[in-house]
């Protein structure tokens, strides 16, 4: 479980999240809960989804300026 904690962009992020192709792994939206969002992964090791997560956000161009935490759960 990835959990990405967000106060602003909450659509943008599971729209960005969910829609990732690239690598071994995808991102499927749980919950919503306040400002959590929680994601399930089939990635074997959560920390470097939650990296790749953190990287998919801030590649974008509201990303780079957004308060936000990816943490492996």
């Amino acid at each position: 479980m990835i959990i990405v904690n967000s106060p602003q962009k909450q659509d943008e992020i599971v729209e960005l999240l969910t829609n990732y192709t690239d690598g071994d792994f995808n991102f499927e939206f749980v919950k919503k809960t306040g400002m959590r969002m929680e994601f399930k992964t089939s990635a074997t090791d959560l920390d470097a989804a939650a990296k790749t997560a953190k990287g998919l956000i801030k590649s974008e161009k509201w990303g780079s300026v957004l308060f936000f935490q990816v943490v492996a759960g």
